[in-house]
């Protein structure tokens, strides 16, 4: 009996042991690269004054969401300088048959490339001014007209004039049931007019956030079916890349200054997926 005993706990240990090293803790560091391949980058390493290369990026569209409803194509909010991306929201003097009091600059790899898990890192410092809204965020690549099931990873987010960083992600059943029972917004004090690098890790089972190579935040897969057919997980399709400079509407206290100029600066974006 004693050794049935001590077989039994023995091995309810090893699968806490086993548990825990296939999941992610909210503390710890980004993985070892060692196992995982470049397999996108920008460095924005163009001529100053240039566009965004062609063959990864095109300009998003504007429709009636918070973050493009004043999307433009014009070049005074996307263009290239001294090595970075710059992507500004700007007072409205230069497009006199536009209706918009500001016009803000996104460009997404929509058309030009998606993936499926993995590592994504980007460096970026932005303003802290009322209404700023700048984000790097993945949008589900869908199959038709179709939004559900709804899909976003928001890698970063800044809001106004908080000295902290945001960290989403948004399916059907985040958006629809707020009591669904997973944490999936986390936060990061930070100093975001600095440079620092936000990464994810994207996998079957989990995503995790990161700041500066610090872990602040996991969202996982549920293992209840019911959690599923309501649209917990939809991270297994194809997803694009988005970065963008909006400004607020008076949500999260993100009153835009229609007078002001906005602007965030992207030095690089790299995805690597494993070997």
């Amino acid at each position: 009996m004693k050794r049935i005993n001590v077989i039994v706990v023995f091995t309810i240990v090893l699968l806490i042991i086993l548990s825990f090293a296939k999941s992610p803790q909210k503390k710890g560091k980004i993985p070892d690269k060692d196992n995982y391949q470049l397999v996108f980058s920008d460095e924005f390493n163009l001529p100053n004054d240039s566009q965004p290369d062609s063959s990864k990026w095109t300009r998003s569209i504007r429709y009636n969401g918070l973050w493009n409803r004043w999307i433009s194509n014009a070049h005074d909010v996307v263009y290239i300088d001294k090595g970075n991306l710059v992507c500004k929201a700007i007072p409205n003097t230069i497009e006199p048959n536009d209706t918009a009091p500001m016009l803000t600059g996104a460009i997404w790899s929509k058309d030009r490339y998606a993936f499926r898990y993995g590592i994504v890192e980007v460096r970026m410092k932005t303003n802290l001014i009322d209404g700023n809204f700048p984000a790097v965020w993945l949008g589900r690549l869908r199959k038709g007209k179709s939004q559900v099931p709804y899909g976003e990873i928001d890698i970063v987010e800044m809001f106004g004039k908080k000295k902290e960083s945001f960290h989403n992600i948004h399916t059907e059943l985040t958006i629809t049931e707020k009591g669904h029972g997973q944490r999936n917004s986390f936060t990061h004090k930070v100093d975001i007019t600095k440079w620092h690098v936000y990464a994810i890790e994207w996998t079957p089972d989990y995503v995790s956030w990161f700041v500066d190579g610090q872990r602040i935040g996991v969202y996982y897969k549920s293992h209840d079916k019911r959690l599923l057919a309501r649209h917990q997980w939809t991270f297994d399709d194809y997803y694009y890349i988005l970065l963008n400079q909006s400004v607020g509407d008076g949500a999260h206290d993100m009153k835009q200054d229609i007078t002001k100029t906005y602007e965030t600066r992207f030095d690089w974006i790299r995805v690597y997926q494993k070997r």
